[in-house]
């Protein structure tokens, strides 16, 4: 079974919605709800998969050094859109960790790209498809 949700803790509340407003439709997710206290997406099309919610910090400072959250990775359906995920993100100016490629040394197949996303928080989008 998937996880039923997660929830991650941002600084700006409004401007990290307008990042993950932009990145979710690429990554498969729809807006499920958004007020003054949290936003929230779920998998686009009625899919099976985990809720994302976001709240704001009491504290700001994100790091993956400490204990707490290290990555988010999201399974796309295609090398494309792994791609097209990438291409986002540099766009965007967010730092590149890791370009689209391959990586041998997870289990086959799996092609990603990572990246610091809102917060400096390590996103990732992999496919596990030859193509």
């Amino acid at each position: 079974m998937p996880l039923g949700h997660l929830g991650v803790n941002v600084t700006d509340l409004a401007a990290a919605r307008q990042y993950y407003d932009q990145l979710m439709p690429l990554i498969g997710y729809d807006k499920l709800l958004a007020d003054d206290t949290q936003f929230a997406y779920w998998p686009a099309g009625g899919k099976v998969g985990t809720y994302l919610f976001f709240y704001p910090a009491p504290e700001p400072g994100y790091s993956p050094e400490r204990a707490g959250l290290q990555h988010l990775a999201f399974m796309v359906p295609t090398r494309a859109d792994v791609d097209r995920v990438h291409d986002w993100a540099s766009g965007r100016g967010d730092e590149i960790i890791h370009t689209p490629q391959s990586f041998p040394q997870y289990p086959p197949p799996y092609y990603a790209t990572f990246w610091r996303g809102y917060d400096g928080v390590m996103l990732e989008a992999v496919c596990h498809k030859d193509r």
